[in-house]
């Protein structure tokens, strides 16, 4: 079964400020949560994205258990959207969308992920006892994180 989690920010900065943030992979690790033991492995990883582009990373979701994650970077609209797709690690599908608009405020940030676990029932069942709640606690506290970074 498909997911989606939906979430949008309020960024009080310009639209370069903000792109530049998070085209950035490095920026990655930043925003997401220390136990998570989030790094970027890739050797390209100083420069912006770019339609294409495959990032590593390693990451701890359970138990401090590090697993191999690589994206790819599949649609980029420069200052507007940007795409990053699942090519290995723990979900059966990942795909997360990136909006931003600039507003008189400054950015609005739309994040838009589907996502499927492996192991049909089982997966679904995992889902509902331990991932859902994981990735609304990872988007919470980048929600913190950015409000702290562009908001202050």
């Amino acid at each position: 079964m498909k997911y989606r989690l939906y979430r949008e920010q309020q960024l009080y900065c310009d639209i370069d400020t903000a792109w530049r943030f998070f085209s950035s992979p490095m920026n990655l690790s930043e925003i997401t949560p220390k136990d998570m033991a989030f790094t970027v492995l890739s050797e390209d990883q100083d420069q912006p994205i770019f339609e294409g582009m495959l990032i590593d990373y390693s990451v701890s979701p359970l138990l401090g258990i590090p697993l191999k994650w690589q994206t790819k970077i599949i649609q980029v609209e420069p200052q507007q959207s940007f795409t990053d797709f699942q090519q290995k690690g723990p979900y059966k599908y990942w795909k997360h969308f990136h909006e931003f608009i600039p507003n008189e405020k400054g950015v609005l940030m739309k994040d838009t992920v589907e996502y499927e676990l492996p192991f049909g029932v089982l997966g679904n069942v995992v889902h509902s006892l331990l991932v859902k709640k994981k990735l609304n606690r990872i988007f919470d506290y980048r929600h913190q994180v950015l409000k702290q970074l562009f908001n202050t």
